[in-house]
């Protein structure tokens, strides 16, 4: 891949042509989570600067159930398919996003023709691991380690995560923060939900890494409310009686509940980031959480929410805060301006591209997503 010389001191820099980029993702729908809805948005973004983007994700392979964990597809025996999709592809840029059997595959094909790639880490992943199966999470690092070595970026979601990934020998980590979609998320009344308040909202997987019992086993008054499928769900029911579980919801349903909230409780202590922070911030809801990596990085103690080890008084306390001021500050995190971050960790330092970006929830009809067609949504799903 050949790039044009840097513009003369003083110069307006040269315009840029139209980049053809692969994005190689084992986390795609019908997944709900954050990863799909980050990648969904950015691709989009990108396609509306102007660029190519070629997605590979399970939908395009045969693909299996992970155990205990059915809605995560595994790609079976992808490479030669892969590396077949890479070459039609003609990528100048190559983005890697999971380590899973598609980010192998495209890794491997990269080392193999010296193409240079970017990685990213966007969860806590053996710490993951960690909590389904005795897997020491020092084996599980030094694995990432190897995977991620080769990439000459590898993209972070907080400035947390960064320490503590260089902490454990990580390197060319550059920070990529997560975004929200305003348009859709802002505050809607809180007509949506009738039940007895204060209300405290919870919206995400319901899986185990999510520590959904530090929640439901917190006594406060009003409602509990849960939001979102997973493995756990069935469970959790059966367990927590007096809360209410909605199951998944999406689009401008799913923004009108989360605005009617009065609390967002977030008792995850392995996410990254946690764009569902931003999404009930920008519906004028502040956030009660741990004061751990991901929370630390989103929320404004005092301001957009509290974050306490005790759970309960994060949660009196945010009660108190300005809806106001965490709208102010989700509006700050765009789709545009994440898009442009993630753009410029592809290709050499100092290349700018302009935009006119904004999101959408489907891909256009000039994707050139390899798999079956998605099909369009009115707004963007729910993630975790």
């Amino acid at each position: 891949m050949t790039h044009p010389a840097a513009a003369p001191s003083g110069a307006a820099p040269a315009p840029r042509r139209a980049l053809r980029l692969v994005i190689v993702t084992d986390a795609w729908e019908p997944q709900v989570n954050g990863v799909v809805t980050t990648m969904r948005n950015t691709s989009r973004c990108l396609e509306e600067m102007g660029h190519e983007v070629t997605l590979i994700t399970p939908q395009a392979f045969r693909s299996l159930p992970c155990p205990g964990y059915k809605e995560i597809r595994l790609s079976v025996f992808p490479a030669r398919k892969v590396a077949r999709l890479m070459e039609q592809a003609r990528p100048d840029a190559v983005h890697i996003v999971t380590e899973g059997p598609l980010g192998m595959a495209a890794r491997a094909w990269c080392l193999r023709n010296g193409f240079p790639f970017a990685t990213a880490c966007h969860t806590q992943f053996p710490e993951y691991i960690r909590l389904r199966a005795p897997v020491p999470t020092r084996w599980s690092y030094a694995w990432l380690r190897r995977f991620h070595r080769p990439a000459h970026t590898t993209l972070v979601r907080s400035r947390t995560q960064r320490e503590s990934l260089a902490a454990r020998g990580f390197g060319h980590l550059r920070l990529w923060p997560g975004a929200v979609d305003t348009e859709l998320f802002r505050p809607r009344g809180k007509e949506a939900l009738d039940l007895p308040r204060p209300i405290a909202l919870y919206m995400g997987r319901v899986a185990v890494e999510k520590g959904l019992e530090s929640f439901l086993d917190l006594d406060l008054p009003g409602s509990k409310v849960v939001i979102g499928g997973g493995p756990d769900l069935e469970r959790l029911e059966s367990e927590y009686p007096a809360a209410h579980f909605l199951g998944p919801r999406f689009g401008l349903e799913l923004a009108r509940l989360l605005s009617a909230a009065d609390v967002f409780v977030f008792p995850s202590r392995t996410d990254t980031f946690g764009l569902v922070m931003l999404e009930a911030m920008a519906c004028g809801v502040p956030v009660a959480a741990f004061p751990v990596p991901g929370p630390l990085d989103v929320i404004r103690d005092g301001s957009t929410g509290a974050m306490d080890e005790d759970l309960a008084a994060a949660v009196f306390r945010a009660l108190g805060m300005d809806p106001s001021a965490c709208v102010e500050f989700a509006e700050l995190h765009n789709w545009e301006r994440s898009t442009e971050r993630f753009l410029a960790a592809q290709l050499p330092a100092g290349h700018h591209q302009g935009s006119n970006c904004t999101p959408t929830a489907s891909p256009s009809a000039s994707s050139l997503s390899v798999g079956p067609p998605i099909k369009p949504r009115n707004s963007s799903d729910q993630v975790a």
